[in-house]
């Protein structure tokens, strides 16, 4: 199945949007829709290196006439820009596994593609927070590659990790099967601070309408693993 990869990016603006902060709890932050965001930078203390772990059943129960039992490819990735302009997606597609902003430092990691589904620790993307004026926004985002499009049985979780502070859980849910993609949150630099914000958004088509509907302005082909 051809999916979108980023071929080059075109320059564009980019406004970050206000936020507010949920209750926090010692053990564990889950944002929803009512409390849809928290500054890490508040509750960390500090900023540091981010990991945003997904978590998925690769395995979902036997469906239809046969029981037929279809395994779930979901794909972590995400779009970036960075303070100097620069903009592109770190993913598997295209092995754009990191991304590195205009001085060539390397500020996010995708630890590899778990195509089987056996991975208890799922796909983990690395983010360097230690300096947050390099960065403008980062939009994670999960992708169903192989197998039907239904986030019901993906039962997705993505947890947000930084040193000194609770885990951030947001949970795919409200899904809406049939969309391809699912942007999950956005960590923003909102005047120094890193604040995460849920998105859970699933959309038609794959990273290029995920472009189109957060305002990336970058231009894209075809591609496959």
């Amino acid at each position: 199945m051809p999916i979108d990869y980023t071929k080059r990016p075109a320059p564009a603006a980019a406004s970050q949007p206000n936020v507010s902060q949920p209750n926090v709890s010692l053990s564990k932050v889950t944002l929803t829709k009512a409390a849809p965001s928290v500054s890490l930078t508040k509750h960390a203390g500090s900023s540091g290196v981010v990991r945003v772990n997904l978590n998925w059943d690769a395995r979902p129960p036997a469906r239809g006439l046969f029981k037929k039992n279809v395994a779930l490819d979901l794909d972590l990735g995400c779009l970036y820009e960075f303070a100097d302009g620069s903009k592109g997606v770190v993913q598997a597609l295209g092995n754009s596994f990191r991304a590195a902003d205009g001085s060539g430092r390397n500020l996010i990691t995708l630890d590899g593609d778990d195509r089987s589904g056996t991975n208890t620790a799922g796909e983990n993307l690395t983010i360097d927070f230690s300096e947050p004026g390099r960065f403008r926004r980062v939009l994670v985002f999960a992708l169903i590659y192989e197998g039907a499009a239904n986030w019901a049985d993906a039962n997705g979780v993505a947890t947000v990790f930084a040193t000194n502070a609770p885990p951030v859980e947001i949970r795919l849910d409200e899904p809406r099967n049939g969309a391809r993609i699912c942007a999950i949150a956005q960590l923003a630099n909102d005047n120094g601070e890193i604040v995460v914000r849920r998105e859970v958004n699933y959309l038609d088509g794959a990273q290029r309408a995920l472009d189109e509907a957060y305002g990336w302005g970058m231009n894209w082909t075809r591609g496959r693993k």
